[in-house]
């Protein structure tokens, strides 16, 4: 079972599947709307829970684990960029270019949506290895796909790693 934590022991739990579906969703969104460093890290995030490359079952992390940012400007940007990348994914950008429909990913968006609401970043105790550095961030964007790619972590995307 693959975890997202949020706080005061609220997760999102989802099988395999269930998280395949919830990174490709959202990697579909944020790669739409990534414009600053904190966005690209974040995409960089996404990408090391593909289980394809990572394994299955052992992918997740907390939101109290990520360099939200130094000063409260950066840490409001931060979440409202991953607000809006869920908000953009529940309105199923993209969707149309799935080989399947996602089932259940409305659900664990809206869940994850409000955790991230509730989720204050200024309580964050960042674990350096968690948020890719900004030497590492997705800048890359795969052709074929038109998302974000794994690089400088391996030389493709989610959807390449799935055999799409």
């Amino acid at each position: 079972m693959n975890t997202f934590r949020g706080t005061d022991g609220r997760n999102l739990r989802m099988t395999n599947g269930g998280t395949a579906v919830f990174v490709d969703v959202l990697m579909l969104a944020v790669s739409s709307l990534a414009h600053a460093p904190w966005d690209f890290r974040f995409a960089a995030l996404l990408t090391l829970q593909d289980q394809n490359v990572m394994g299955r079952g052992v992918v997740g992390f907390g939101l109290s684990e990520l360099d939200w940012g130094d000063t409260p400007q950066e840490r409001a940007a931060a979440k409202d960029f991953l607000l809006r990348a869920l908000d953009l994914a529940l309105s199923r950008h993209r969707w149309e270019d799935l080989t399947y429909e996602p089932p259940h990913a409305e659900a664990y968006l809206r869940t994850y949506r409000s955790m991230v609401e509730e989720f204050d970043p200024a309580t964050a105790k960042a674990d350096p290895d968690v948020l890719p550095g900004p030497q590492e961030a997705a800048m890359a964007s795969c052709v074929r796909h038109r998302v974000l790619d794994a690089l400088p972590f391996w030389e493709a995307c989610v959807f390449c790693t799935a055999g799409v």
